[in-house]
């Protein structure tokens, strides 16, 4: 018996074959090859990488995360009569008649805050130890400190702590927060709701939120990780385990965690830092200018593919911002090759520059790019503030004020280039000011017609009373007219 093998058969022989070859010489590559960086961050290698986990990261920052214990003494007094509402009334029985006996207790708020260095100095929340008497801080350890106020810095809700006691205390680095990037992983960590430290992980869902109303300094890092009431204060840290912000707030129509918090980039925390170590007090620059936001019709007019950086709509004499050769109608787009999106976000970019140095705008002029390089400098306090407070029978009861100037503009974040006449920097609450509707920040232009440009003169005018009171009073760059009977 003879076996025929055709010439089809041994063409297929021979391309069977040679796959076969290529497949094994495939499977062998494969076996011998080293994997790609690219492969190696999709495909888990090892059952190291499978167990991959945040642990050592939370080991190595929590230590630096505490609890923040506030407390103040509140006094109440009861009224007896509502009649002492009147000021008639008030007038002849004093400020003190009406009311019982005064009680006193005591407020207490819970947050989070940071060690940034090991003497002990802790940033946390504004919101968290406003108008407290006592600060306490629990370790992650359970030790307790209490805790001095080394600065407060309401504008950018930010405050400055240092722990009394011996070092050195386990401390988180500051990151480079500019160089965040929409989609990095983050993890929060803090003590929500008073139930003790807590990490949750999440991503970096925006890096430049200027719409969310907690601070003048509007410019946000949001995170989807779950921050809850008792946060404010902690630590946003990378994965690096450096802390790239403060956890701030959170948005919320329950109270809870809904996935969109709010975190104060480590820029502008390690700014307000160093301000604590360089005498306790923020001293922001001063540009000498006002910008406004940039819409569609302006780009329009402009000529710009889109909205962008912030047009410059005056500039005052003797200013930072004038010695430089800044222009009205000017378009500032960057600030030291930072973008520049709308007046918040160059509120941050400018305001947290360090006094002394130099900035370096980048401006649109008649189409063409100019660099112009700012000095930094503190506004000037000219004329002097000369504080008073006054407690005289009037409208202005409990109100202190201020004589105004580019230094006190600054400090109220008063807009506007007129720095003259005489401004509310604070009211008591249930005073007579506040009462008639006078809050921080109001200008007082004239009272009866008399054009007020000292605080010595408004005084003066509170000692002697009218049977009728005229007050014009400027808001939002708006005056208005109060007119009050006695």
């Amino acid at each position: 018996m003879r076996l025929t093998i055709s010439g089809n058969t041994v063409r297929m022989t021979r391309v069977l074959l040679t796959g076969l070859l290529g497949l094994w010489t495939a499977v062998a590559a494969a076996q011998t090859a080293q994997p790609s960086p690219a492969d190696l961050r999709l495909v888990p290698q090892n059952e190291a990488q499978i167990r991959l986990s945040f642990a050592p990261i939370v080991k190595k920052v929590a230590p630096a995360v505490v609890n923040v214990y506030a407390s103040r003494k509140v006094v109440q007094r009861r009224q007896v009569s509502p009649f002492f509402d009147d000021p008639f009334f008030r007038r002849f029985f004093g400020q003190q008649g009406g009311f019982d006996r005064p009680r006193q207790r005591v407020e207490s708020s819970l947050g989070s805050g940071v060690i940034i260095s090991a003497d002990g100095t802790v940033i946390t929340n504004h919101h968290v130890i406003k108008d407290a008497d006592e600060v306490r801080v629990a370790l992650s350890d359970r030790r307790e400190f209490d805790a001095d106020i080394v600065l407060l810095d309401e504008r950018t809700d930010l405050a400055v702590l240092k722990i009394r006691g011996e070092g050195p205390f386990e401390n988180v680095a500051f990151a480079d927060s500019d160089s965040l990037e929409v989609g990095d992983i983050v993890l929060a960590i803090g003590n929500p709701f008073g139930v003790g430290q807590t990490v949750t992980q999440g991503i970096v869902s925006a890096t430049a939120r200027t719409q969310v109303g907690v601070t003048d300094f509007q410019f946000f890092i949001q995170t989807d990780a779950a921050i809850n009431p008792g946060n404010s204060g902690g630590a946003l840290v990378d994965m690096t385990g450096r802390l790239v912000g403060i956890n701030t707030a959170i948005f919320s129509r329950s109270g809870g965690s809904n996935g969109i918090g709010f975190a104060i980039p480590a820029h502008m925390a390690r700014f307000v830092a160093q301000a604590a170590d360089q005498g306790g007090k923020v001293q922001r620059p001063w540009l000498g200018a006002t910008v406004q936001n940039v819409n569609a019709e302006i780009a329009e007019a402009l000529s710009l593919d889109r909205p962008r950086g912030v047009l410059v709509t005056a500039v005052f004499e003797g200013s930072p911002a004038e010695e430089a050769g800044l222009k009205v109608s000017d378009l500032v787009v960057a600030v030291d090759g930072k973008e520049v999106i709308d007046p918040n976000s160059f509120g941050y970019r400018f305001g947290t520059k360090m006094i002394g140095e130099t900035t370096e705008f980048t401006v649109l002029r008649d189409s063409k790019e100019l660099k112009l390089s700012i000095a930094l400098r503190p506004a000037p306090e000219v004329p002097p503030r000369d504080t008073r407070e006054l407690n005289e029978y009037s409208p202005f009861e409990g109100a202190t004020v201020m004589n105004l100037s580019p230094a006190v503009a600054e400090e109220l974040g008063l807009q506007g280039g007129v720095f003259d006449g005489v401004v509310i920097a604070d009211v008591k609450q249930g005073s007579t000011a506040d009462r008639v509707g006078l809050r921080a920040g109001d200008i007082v232009r004239a009272v009866n017609r008399s054009k007020i440009e000292t605080t010595r003169m408004l005084e003066t005018i509170t000692k002697t009373p009218p049977r009728v009171w005229q007050l014009d009073i400027e808001r939002d760059g708006k005056v208005s007219q109060i007119i009050l009977r006695t």
